[in-house]
């Protein structure tokens, strides 16, 4: 056997021992996944037994003995802001009212008339 032939032959044994580390750490990757996902779908169960149970039937919202409850349309105007007297008096957010409008005085809805914008 000359040199040749002996260094092919040891290239052979490095290519199918590489070849072999390959599929072992293919393998031990998805065993790898395998227990993440195992993992993931134990610990969804977990987290799905610890919520607590959908409500009966008896505890589901009903009706109100009145029947349902309709839209309700009203105009509304814009509150004003209040003015101070002094630079010294300072507005806080508290001192506002909690609705941006209030209900308008005049509650007759505008209607479009040909060759008008809507408004009256």
């Amino acid at each position: 056997m000359n040199t040749a032939e002996a260094a092919a032959e040891a290239g052979q044994v490095l290519a199918a021992s590489s070849n072999v580390l390959n599929v072992i750490a293919a393998f031990a990757g998805g065993l790898i996944v395998v227990a993440l996902l195992i993992w993931a779908v134990r610990l969804g169960v977990k987290t799905k037994e610890a919520e607590s149970p959908p409500p009966r039937p008896e505890e589901q919202p009903r009706l109100p003995e009145t029947g349902p409850v309709h839209e309700q349309r009203e105009m509304r105007e814009p509150n004003e802001v209040p003015r101070t007297s002094g630079e010294e008096v300072r507005i806080d957010p508290h001192n506002l009212d909690s609705s941006g409008s209030k209900r308008g005085e005049d509650q007759s809805r505008p209607r479009w008339s040909p060759g008008g914008s809507g408004r009256k």
